[in-house]
Order: C-alpha cells, then structure tokens, then sequence
C-alpha cells in the first residue's frame, strides 16, 4: 500500500464519482479504478458501493477514509517540517559570544531579527573568551560565535573543522570618570594617547579579552609608557562601573557607550592613537539548514553595518 492509494480514495470519496476523481487527479479513469480495485483487495473488504451515477462509502470506506485523510496530512507535514528545517527556520542553534560583543549592533540587530523571521527556532546563547568560545565550537557544543581573534586568530585558521570570517571593525573610546579633567574638555576634542601616560587605568583581566587587553597595552608602550593599571575587572561591563567611581580610566569598544552608564563621558583619540577592535563570527564548516540561514543573517548585516553604527552625539554619557 502506498501514500498514492490513499490519495485515489479520498479523492474519489470526496468526488462521488471515479470518473470526476480521475480528472481531478489528472489520471485515466480505467486505471483509477484498478487502482482503487487493488486497494479494496488489500484491504480484504469493499471501499465504495457502486451507484448508477457514483459512488458512495460503506462502512469500512468511511472507517478508511477517516484515517487516510490523516495519514496523508502526516505525510504532508512530514514534508514541511523537513522543507522547515532545511530553510533553517525549525532546529537549535548554540550561539557565543565574548562579553565586548555582546552589546555590538550588529550581534545584537542579527538575533533580534533571527528571533522575529524563525520563532520556531530555539536558540541558546553562551558567554566566554575567545579561547573558550573556539574550544566549544571545536568540541561541537557550539554552532557559530561572535570573537575577538588576536593571536587566536592563527590558531583558529589551523582548526580545519572551524571557518573564521571578520563582519565588522569599530572604533574604541577612551572612557573617563565624567569628574576627570579630560571630561571638561571640548567634546569635538580628540585625545592623543601619549597625553595619558600620568593616568590611572581599568583594564579587563587579560584571559577575559586578551587581544583587547594587549592591543591597549601595546599602544600605550607604542606612545611611550607602560599603563598604570589600578584595577582589572573580571569583565568588560564591570570596567565601566569602576570608571564611574573615578577608579580611573579605560578604552572600550564604541559599542560600549551605548551602554550609557551614568557617571562616565567617552573621548576618540586622534588618528595617532587610534585603536579598533575588530568583530569575527567563528563557525563551524559543517554549517547547513538553521547554522547556514544565521552566517547569511550575520553577512548580510556586515554588508550594511554602515547603516547600523551610531556613534554617540555627544561626548557624555550621562543622563
């Protein structure tokens, strides 16, 4: 007995008639017919009673028939969840990301729009550096992350199972106590590095980001000191809240200040000093269905990031 069997007979049930069936099949009648003549002799009992114009269910037709239409709206939606899935809108996605991204507008645009065009998908997100992001998706326990490659990045091209694609830069700020000296400043006003040498700093510990942390440091030297470090906060978000105790001072990516934390004001620096942080979306190769629809998202939000950035109006922060 196959799926077409089942078809032959709803649809001369639901016609009345073999030879209306047949056209609205788009078959010959006399094979229709045979067909729904082998499908009683399967069953062992008679499906239609034969009328002089149609048909009519017996009892054993209309106990069939009631059964046949479900077996096929199971086929049916067997087909369409399988179609679903390969369009990446049903499944699980584990995605990463580093505590620097996870306030990006790109990361943050593409997984609010992954969550509105596949609401059937479920998603699990996970924090970590980017040396425990990449071991996760090496291991399998992560599909895609949203990284900050330094010396990583060599390691990561050396995975033959991971691909590593940058899909954004950005700026990074100087962010001071909105009591500091610099705060008062002109805000068109940008800040040269080597100006900063005398300044206490807040960095985040270096296992947390460690291509920020040893960009800043090796700018600094670049511009003739060594930072004094006062603090290393065990996360990005937590530098800020030391800054606006007037711990010191630190240099965050632009996307940071959207954060807007009360008490702290962020500078550019000229050209000179100027420091970016790079964005890259790490995944595995073996990418299809809902992994493949989410690096499209992600590239196609890089190819208009231009239309995501905006960057603070004003040099403050504060409310």
């Amino acid at each position: 007995m196959e799926l077409r069997h089942f078809r032959y007979a709803v649809a001369v049930a639901e016609e009345g008639h073999v030879t209306r069936a047949a056209a609205r099949l788009g078959i010959q009648q006399p094979p229709l017919s045979q067909q729904i003549k082998a499908l009683e002799e399967m069953i062992g009992a008679p499906l239609f009673r034969r009328l002089p114009r149609g048909v009519e269910l017996t009892d054993a037709g209309r106990a069939f028939i009631d059964r046949a239409r479900q077996v096929l709206a199971d086929a049916d939606g067997a087909m369409e969840a399988a179609r679903r899935a390969a369009r990446g809108e049903t499944g699980a996605l584990a995605i990463g990301f580093t505590s620097s991204a996870a306030f990006h507008p790109l990361v943050t645009s593409v997984m609010r729009g992954f969550r509105l065009s596949a609401p059937d998908l479920s998603l699990r997100l996970e924090e970590g550096s980017t040396t425990e992001l990449t071991a996760e998706l090496a291991a399998g326990r992560l599909d895609a992350a949203f990284i900050r490659a330094g010396s990583e990045r060599a390691a990561i091209d050396r995975m033959d199972e991971l691909v590593i694609e940058q899909v954004d830069e950005e700026e990074m700020l100087l962010a001071v106590p909105d009591h500091h000296p610099l705060s008062a400043s002109l805000a068109a006003e940008r800040i040269d590095l080597a100006d900063l040498a005398n300044e206490t700093f807040i960095l985040y510990r270096r296992p947390s980001s460690q291509f920020l942390y040893d960009q800043i440091i090796a700018a600094c030297r670049a511009a003739g000191f060594s930072p004094r470090i006062a603090q290393e906060a065990p996360k990005m978000v937590s530098t800020l809240s030391f800054v606006a105790a007037g711990l010191g001072m630190s240099v965050v990516p632009e996307s940071m200040a959207r954060l807007e934390t009360s008490g702290v004001t962020y500078r550019r620096f000229t050209q000179s000093g100027r420091l970016v942080a790079p964005l890259y979306l790490a995944f595995r190769k073996d990418s299809g269905g809902a992994l493949q629809r989410f690096i499209e998202a992600v590239r196609q939000s890089a190819r208009s990031a231009t239309n995501i950035h905006s960057p603070p109006q004003a040099a403050s922060a504060r409310p």
